[in-house]
């Protein structure tokens, strides 16, 4: 078994492990058709689906990104930066000032229920009805209670041990010794009257009666009904449950029988035509065309590929070689003009006035501060307030003649005793 399981030795070659033979003339005459049909059935689905693709990626390149930047740029500018700034500059001051008016008024909520509904009722506790309860109810209640209650108490104690000693010794000495003697009597009165002729009757009486009544029983009704049980009923009993057992298993064996049977046609009638033909047809049939599918697919993607590559190759000859040779032979050196000749110009001109305008607005808003002073001065009064100028540095200091600092003028020596 091992030499027939392993592969064939053909001289230097070898057969593969999982080597198949091939189908026949027969299968491989009707497959190449299929394929053919398939294929001119993909062929314009898969061209379809190559262009929708390429379409769906250029406008995701060329519309959507672009949109969705515009999108998301318009979003930021006009939602989310006004809302930033309403929050900043609106919200957050007046929630600072709404909680601190809510402080405030809380703070003064809470001060007026105090002195509302606190304060009184606590002065009131404290002032009224403590002193009330305590030295016009507890007081006397505790005066009455050590100066009558408890020697009265202490009376009662003394009366009630008396009392409870003399009758104890009644008890004792009179009580007990008639009890006794009242229960030996009644003791001996009952033994007399009940006990002895009871116990005479159940001994002479009633067990010689229940002694005969339990053999009459036993030997009229017991004996009978085992010998009955055990001669009639069990052999009786026995022989039905055979009878049942054997009709129970001949059930059984028919069922057995028949369902045999039924499964017998099922298989013979319906799963071996099903089978074979799931096996023989279907399941070929699925195979070819799925593999013709497959095959179809990558053909029609090759020439798909093909195609767009030549639409791109006419596409690039027809309109686009065209249109960069006239931007780089035209527009170029076009622009290149109206850079240097308008845009330049216009834009150092727009330059120069706006330096002008600042110099200008600079100029009138020094006149006008110049006016509010003198202004301010000619009202109130006061020495002339010193114009504001640009900070003139000190000459550079040296020791007389003596040093030999470059481009530095010698400022003259100041006497200390002139300062002082």
């Amino acid at each position: 078994m091992d030499q027939e399981k392993r592969p064939r030795v053909y001289g230097r070659h070898q057969a593969p492990a999982h080597y198949e033979t091939g189908d026949g003339c027969l299968t491989t005459f009707i497959r190449i058709p299929v394929r053919i049909v398939v294929l001119v059935v993909v062929l314009p689905v898969r061209m379809v689906w190559d262009a929708l693709v390429a379409t769906a990626r250029a406008a995701d390149r060329v519309l959507l990104r672009p949109l969705g930047r515009s999108l998301s740029w318009l979003g930021r500018v006009l939602v989310v930066v006004p809302l930033v700034r309403l929050y900043e500059s609106v919200l957050t001051p007046l929630g600072h000032g709404l909680r601190w008016l809510a402080a405030v008024v809380g703070q003064g909520l809470l001060w007026l229920g105090a002195a509302v509904f606190v304060w009184p009722w606590s002065a009131l506790w404290r002032y009224v009805v403590v002193p009330v309860v305590r030295y016009g109810i507890v007081a006397p209640v505790v005066w009455f209670h050590r100066a009558v209650l408890t020697p009265l108490g202490h009376a009662l104690r003394w009366l009630a041990a008396v009392v409870g000693h003399g009758l104890s010794w009644m008890y004792r000495e009179m009580l007990t010794p008639a009890g006794r003697r009242a229960v030996t009597a009644l003791r001996l009165l009952l033994t007399v009257l009940f006990v002895r002729p009871a116990a005479g009757v159940r001994r002479y009486l009633l067990v010689p009666l229940a002694t005969a009544v339990t053999w009459l029983v036993e030997h009229l009704v017991v004996l009978p009904l085992a010998w009955t049980y055990r001669e009639l009923v069990t052999p009786l009993g026995h022989g039905v449950a055979w009878l049942a057992a054997l009709l129970a298993r001949g059930a059984v064996a028919a069922a057995r029988g028949l369902g045999a049977a039924a499964a017998w046609v099922v298989m013979t009638l319906l799963v071996a035509p099903v089978s074979g033909l799931y096996r023989r047809v279907l399941a070929p049939v699925g195979r070819e065309v799925a593999a013709a599918v497959g095959v179809a697919w990558r053909i029609a993607g090759f020439v798909s590929r093909a195609v767009g590559r030549a639409i791109s190759w006419l596409a690039w000859h027809l309109i686009g070689a065209p249109a960069a040779w006239v931007y780089r032979t035209v527009c170029t050196p076009v622009g290149h003009v109206v850079r240097d000749a308008v845009w330049v110009p216009a834009k150092r001109a727009a330059v120069e006035a706006g330096r002008a305008a600042r110099s200008a607005l600079r100029s009138a808003r020094e006149t006008v501060r110049q006016a509010r002073r003198d202004a301010w001065r000619a009202l109130v009064g006061g020495g002339p307030v010193p114009e504001p100028r640009e900070p003139v540095g000190r000459l550079a200091r040296t020791l007389g003649s003596t040093t030999t600092v470059p481009s530095a003028a010698p400022e003259p020596e100041i006497s200390l005793r002139k300062q002082g």
